[in-house]
């Protein structure tokens, strides 16, 4: 039977009931058509997966019990962060969803000098909050029991001067950049990858990351799509000093 995995934004432990999200209790009921007495997983991001039952289904909730708990080693010994221009419509969703597959630990949304998303406070905040259900939902079909972090929407500048000197390698995908991803050496620290949106990165944009500290990344001889570009990026990284 298939491994059903719900994420609950709540603490968790063995022997609890509790109530599944109302989103979550109705895909698994209406959709996967669980019945009481059917197993599922929750998971929280704390690192574990909680195998549960359903104890029962009702008209407004689906009652669970957490029956043990058991924690996961299948994040990436390689911490990476992708500073992603933000892209249009479902595009950024779809850069959450595959980085958040591809074991990302923190993704960081950017303004940049060829940004063409305008985000105001009240459409920034909702924008946020459903990058993060992308990534929720990314984190249960993958397998993941940990969630990568996302930070808000930041100007670059404002985001360059908020890094601490931690020792993490800093890149940022040029095509006219010269080093590949096989020339690289990760410490512990891992690395920051920063990718330009539609447009790329401005002159502007490439002048204030050269003086941070970032060297250019170059994938290839052809020039990728903004959301082709870091997802590829990553997939590499990940196989030459990661998962791989």
């Amino acid at each position: 039977m298939r491994n059903i995995r719900i994420h609950v934004d709540q603490l968790l432990a063995v022997g609890a009931e509790l109530p599944l999200p109302a989103q979550a209790g109705e895909h698994a009921t209406r959709v996967l058509r669980l019945v009481a007495g059917d197993p599922l997983t929750l998971f929280n991001g704390d690192g574990c997966d909680y195998p549960a039952i359903i104890l029962a289904v009702g008209k407004r909730e689906v009652i669970v019990r957490v029956e043990a708990k058991h924690a996961l080693h299948n994040e990436s010994p390689l911490s990476l962060t992708l500073a992603q221009g933000v892209a249009r419509g479902e595009k950024m969703d779809l850069i959450v969803q595959k980085a958040t597959e591809l074991g990302i630990v923190r993704i960081v949304p950017l303004l940049t000098e060829r940004s063409e998303v305008k985000l105001d406070a009240g459409r920034a905040e909702k924008r946020l909050l459903h990058w993060r259900a992308v990534a929720a939902s990314a984190a249960e079909q993958s397998g993941r029991a940990r969630l990568p972090e996302i930070s808000p929407a930041l100007p670059l500048p404002q985001w360059l001067d908020s890094l601490d000197a931690d020792g993490a390698l800093r890149l940022a995908l040029l095509p006219q950049a010269t080093r590949s991803s096989r020339d690289l050496r990760f410490t512990t620290a891992g690395g920051l990858l920063v990718v330009g949106p539609e447009g790329g990165l401005g002159e502007r944009d490439i002048r204030a990351l050269t003086a941070a500290g970032f060297d250019g990344l170059r994938l290839g001889p052809r020039i990728l799509r903004t959301e082709t570009a870091g997802l590829a990026a990553l997939a590499a990284l990940q196989a030459l000093h990661g998962d791989g």
